[in-house]
């Protein structure tokens, strides 16, 4: 049976009791935000859309978007310790590795307004959390791989890093999913956010797992990898893909038959609706840090 589809996962906005407090009197003064990335992915040229939609219908705003290079919890570190250097207000950011990273999240919350977005970090202190129900995301991915491999087979998966909780939540869903199924997963291989990286562990599996039947990317390059380690191999078709996110090739793939399915995020709402809740945390509970938490 064929079939190509983009499914749509739920956007999640988790909020803590941060706006349930007596509401202050913001000054004139335009609020200096920033929305930081995890990596360079093409994923975060929709969230910038988003970021600067929100930002030309709010005049008092100004919102600074930061990429990190190598896509490394050590660049997020500088971004953040430059951006409060400059006065940053408020800011949302994807972290890397939440687990190592929820003291620098902690340190910052002291003096800033910060929520996480497209990755969480539940037990640091960001105010909220705007993204994707990704365990949700994972299911949903798990339930395509079984329609793609009806009769069951073997599975790799492939993302950047798989300590960044979007990532553990991804993969928990599918295994989730896969429960009494005849699907095996293999193993899950990390590429660091390097593109080459990912498509080499992507041939690197062709050629060592000749049984492979199935090839899933957990981030939005992984499709474009993968789809060009198959179709190197000669193998389109006879090794099924299910990719996240909504890249070109991605897409291009959908169209072609050569990938089975891909679950599209909301990454332009993921900027518009950052920049917008901070503003509005601001206007509400005023520029004081004690006040955000």
């Amino acid at each position: 049976m064929k079939f190509h589809r983009v499914v749509l996962a739920c956007l999640l906005s988790v909020l803590t009791g941060l706006l349930i407090v007596a509401c202050t009197k913001s000054g004139e003064k335009k609020i200096k935000l920033a929305f930081v990335t995890n990596n360079a992915s093409d994923f975060w040229t929709i969230a910038r859309k988003g970021v600067e939609q929100a930002h030309s219908e709010l005049p008092n705003v100004d919102v600074e978007f930061r990429i990190p290079a190598d896509g490394t919890a050590a660049e997020q570190k500088r971004i953040v310790d430059d951006l409060l250097a400059k006065g940053i207000e408020g800011m949302a950011i994807s972290p890397v590795d939440p687990d190592n990273q929820t003291q620098l999240i902690n340190e910052a919350a002291k003096q800033v307004l910060v929520v996480t977005q497209d990755s969480d970090a539940p037990q640091s202190a960001r105010a909220l959390y705007i993204g994707t129900d990704n365990h949700a995301a994972g299911l949903q991915a798990g339930e395509l791989i079984k329609e793609a491999l009806p009769q069951g087979g073997k599975i790799m998966i492939f993302v950047g890093k798989i300590d960044a909780r979007n990532a553990q939540e991804r993969y928990q869903g599918i295994k989730d999913a896969l429960k009494g199924s005849k699907v095996e997963i293999i193993d899950v291989r990390t590429d660091d956010t390097d593109r080459i990286r990912a498509k080499s562990n992507a041939s690197d599996t062709l050629v060592k797992y000749s049984d492979v039947a199935a090839l899933v990317g957990l981030w939005s390059y992984n499709g474009p990898a993968i789809l060009n380690a198959v179709k190197d191999a000669g193998k389109v078709g006879q090794v099924k893909i299910i990719a996240f996110d909504e890249e070109d090739e991605t897409l291009a793939g959908i169209k072609s038959g050569a990938i089975q399915a891909t679950v599209v995020q909301q990454p332009y709402e993921f900027g518009k609706q950052s920049v917008e809740m901070r503003n509005h945390c601001h206007a509400r509970l005023g520029r004081t840090p004690p006040e955000y938490h």
